[in-house]
């Protein structure tokens, strides 16, 4: 049959697309291989159910350029994260969070790593296809029927007609030279292989269906409206519970807002040493001040060392000083003198203000550091009668014990004494200084 001949059967010419030939096991095929190579050919391939062993050699194949394609995509992924991540972060919204660079490599690394594994695992899956000219609807050699068996027992060579060196007839004669069984001509339709209807009318469909979402989207972007915006994923903002201050009909007293269960303890919150959390006082008795009521005696526990957990060194002493003067020195004066600036404010305005008593007061010295521990937590006095506010729900327990700290070296700093003997100090060598903080 011609080369541009028609079939009685259909009007669509026919061109020859290449040469076949059918060899009789893997040892020819690799003869055929080397001989094909030698001729000078190009554009061909062998064909066999299973890998041939030194068939590549045979054939000329070169390493693929496909593991440098990997390592240039993948630089080229660390190249654009970190660009990214320094665009973002220092350039285009630079925040400070917690004292930490605007941009800091360590940082960047999992971003980075993970663009490098995407951008090498897209070109590894598209390289392997291009350099493979994939993917192909159809190919000639699937209409010979000879062919089928490449899958089973059979092993062929096949020639390109787009190759240089080919030649229909020179061809066929070259692999019958070189042992081929059979040679056959490979032919397909001049009008080449048409893509499924199927394929076509479904990929449309897909394309369709993808730009819905965005379409959505820019008309939601575009129309002024006043119903909410469409919440696709909800990430529990619209999960079914009650606020704070809201009412619940759950409940017979009608409140969302639930105590904790009775004798329940926080984790961590347990506070068995009472030297250290109350000072010396027991539960009951600070559950009775915190209620506001007075005991009915007074409390004959109170520490008169500080707890081992206090610690008694400059820093403690530092933070007594800071907390001092932020809650206390506003009554009490830096000094501890009661000569704060609320007294001097107060005492214009009403005659009839108490004021605090003098911290190097005799009777405040000889008090135990868990009395003013107790003071400083529950204050003085209750009701209309109270003349001090009680800090425990201000102050930390930590910091309680330093203000008591400080206090008592406030009142060491003002009952200095001359030791026999010793040069007499100055007259304001036992005046507290500002930096002085030992107790």
């Amino acid at each position: 049959m011609a080369e541009n001949e028609t079939t009685p059967e259909t009007t669509t010419e026919m061109t020859t697309a290449g040469v076949l030939g059918q060899f009789a096991d893997p040892e020819a095929l690799v003869a055929a291989a080397r001989g094909v190579r030698e001729a000078g050919y190009t554009r061909w391939d062998c064909h066999s159910p299973f890998p041939v062993h030194g068939i590549d050699p045979a054939m000329g194949i070169r390493p693929t350029p496909l593991p440098w394609l990997v390592l240039g995509a993948g630089i080229v992924g660390a190249i654009v994260a970190l660009l990214l991540q320094w665009w973002t972060n220092a350039v285009n919204y630079p925040h400070i969070i917690s004292g930490k660079p605007l941009f800091s490599l360590p940082a960047n690394i999992p971003v980075t790593f993970e663009l490098i594994v995407l951008f090498s695992g897209i070109t590894a899956f598209v390289g392997a296809l291009a350099l493979n000219n994939l993917p192909q609807w159809f190919h000639p050699l699937f209409s010979v029927a000879r062919f089928r068996r490449v899958t089973s027992d059979g092993f062929f060579i096949s020639i390109d007609s787009s190759d240089a060196k080919f030649d229909a007839a020179g061809t066929a004669e070259l692999l019958s030279s070189l042992g081929a069984t059979a040679v056959e001509t490979c032919r397909e339709s001049s009008a080449g292989a048409r893509v499924p209807r199927v394929l076509v009318w479904g990929g449309a469909i897909l394309v369709a269906l993808a730009m819905l979402p965005p379409l959505v989207i820019l008309i939601v972007r575009n129309t002024k409206s006043t119903s909410p915006r469409i919440h696709i994923i909800s990430d529990m903002d619209f999960q079914p519970k009650f606020r704070a201050q809201n009412a619940n009909p759950w409940f017979a007293d009608g409140r969302a807002m639930r105590l904790p269960p009775e004798g329940t303890i926080a984790d961590g919150q347990l506070r068995q040493d009472d030297n250290y959390w109350r000072g010396g006082l027991t539960r009951a008795e600070e559950a009775i001040l915190d209620a506001d009521r007075v005991l009915d005696e007074p409390p004959k526990h109170l520490v008169s060392r500080f707890p081992e957990r206090v610690s008694l060194d400059d820093d403690s002493m530092r933070r007594g000083r800071e907390r001092f003067n932020i809650f206390c020195a506003t009554c009490h004066g830096r000094s501890g003198d009661g000569d704060g600036m609320t007294m001097l404010r107060a005492f214009k305005r009403d005659d009839g203000w108490a004021a605090p008593r003098s911290l190097a007061d005799p009777t405040v010295r000889a008090m135990p550091v868990g009395k003013i521990f107790h003071t400083i937590s529950h204050g003085v006095g209750t009701g209309p009668a109270r003349t001090m506010p009680a800090y425990k729900w201000q102050i930390p327990v930590d910091d309680r014990w330093r203000i008591v700290l400080y206090v008592r070296a406030l009142q060491r700093s003002q009952q200095a004494t001359v030791v026999a003997g010793e040069p007499e100090a100055d007259e304001n060598e036992n005046q507290p200084e500002e930096n002085d903080t030992q107790p």
